[in-house]
């Protein structure tokens, strides 16, 4: 594996847990984000926007 930057790792790791848990929604109805972070909906907003920004940050690496 080559040498990713600190901001590569984190948007990766974000957006591949998005994907699972898109996965999870999809085959079992199960969100885990809710099933963790329930108890605290702005905890749940937060970790969709970072999941949302991983993903832009990492569709303009594609393209650049």
């Amino acid at each position: 594996m080559e040498h990713k930057n600190p901001i590569d790792l984190v948007a990766m790791i974000l957006v591949i847990i998005g994907g699972l848990n898109w996965l999870l929604i999809g085959a079992l109805s199960f969100n885990l984000v809710e099933f963790l972070f329930g108890a605290l909906p702005i905890l749940q907003r937060i970790v969709y926007i970072l999941v949302g920004i991983s993903a832009i940050y990492m569709l303009v690496k594609l393209f650049k």
